[in-house]
């Protein structure tokens, strides 16, 4: 049965950033949307200790969510190959918080890193391979999923995701080739601001995608895509290319739906929404309610 999660989009600088709303405010908020789980950011957290973990998780049940992921941004891609031990570090501990809030199957998001200048894509591609193949064991230890997603950009990096087109991010995916602990975290909006078809890329990855984030992008009235076009063939977060609710947007979700449902998907989706309130929230968890009952039958 497919399972929807939140994610506060509108509320990330606020909780992760200047941490003037506190996660557990979040939650408490959340009550009010019809999700089944919420989506976690590594930045909520104020401690990974075991007693602040546990309050967390006291939180979710008795609001009624389960905890399905949490939003890792490991930046594999660092020349310095201390600070990239530091980064599989890092994105090892998330995995045990992953296990302990999550349980077995929960999905811990892992990227490539940050698209250096000068970074040659070959090296890049090598490094990021290597560090999530150290990560895996651990993930299989864990008995979690690490879940690669086609990223645009972290909040907190400087530069975008080495990863961000389609054929750096399928030459990553296609060299790991563990599926039990390991798959894609799939965002067809991230593959349009990359400049990439989404459907194109949901059919190469489909019979390997863990989890999905569902939100959807528009243009501002009187803009085109291609002149969001940057020279490198990307787009960028240009203020014409806007958040909005799940299925008026520039994917194509019917599509979508019949791929996951052709592939049998019964990960959960979670939406990056509620940039403009918790009404369009709602709005874009109805649509996906809609969606998922259209075309997947219940047990």
């Amino acid at each position: 049965m497919i399972k929807l999660a939140a994610y506060p989009k509108a509320f990330e600088q606020v909780i992760a950033g200047n941490r003037t709303m506190s996660l557990f405010e979040w939650i408490e908020m959340a009550k009010q949307l019809d999700a089944d789980g919420l989506e976690m950011y590594v930045d909520f957290f104020d401690s990974l200790e075991n007693d602040y973990l546990d309050r967390v998780g006291e939180a979710l049940q008795q609001a009624g969510f389960e905890m399905p992921m949490i939003c890792c941004s490991p930046n594999f891609t660092n020349p310095d190959p201390d600070e990239r031990k530091r980064e599989i570090e890092r994105e090892v501990e998330m995995l045990r918080v992953t296990r302990y809030l999550g349980g077995p199957g929960a999905v811990c998001r892992v990227l490539s890193g940050q698209r250096y200048p000068n970074l040659d894509p070959e090296q890049g591609v090598e490094w990021v391979v290597e560090c999530i193949n150290q990560v895996i064991p651990v993930a299989r230890e864990y008995d979690v999923v690490l879940g690669m997603e086609n990223h645009y950009k972290d909040g907190f990096w400087k530069y975008p995701e080495f990863a961000q087109k389609m054929d750096v991010f399928l030459a990553i995916v296609n060299a790991i080739p563990e599926r039990q602990h390991f798959g894609v975290q799939f965002d067809p909006s991230n593959a349009i601001v990359a400049g990439d078809d989404p459907i194109e890329l949901l059919r190469q990855v489909a019979d390997r995608m863990v989890s999905m984030h569902a939100s959807d992008r528009y243009l501002a009235e009187g803009t085109t895509i291609e002149e969001l076009r940057q020279a490198d063939g990307t787009l960028g977060y240009s203020p014409n290319l806007r958040h909005g609710v799940t299925g008026k947007g520039l994917n194509d979700y019917d599509m979508i739906f019949q791929i996951l449902a052709e592939h049998q998907y019964d990960g959960w989706i979670s939406i990056e929404d509620g940039v403009n309130g918790l009404d369009e929230m709602q709005e874009s968890l109805t649509f996906l309610r809609h969606m998922t009952a259209k075309y997947f039958k219940e047990n």
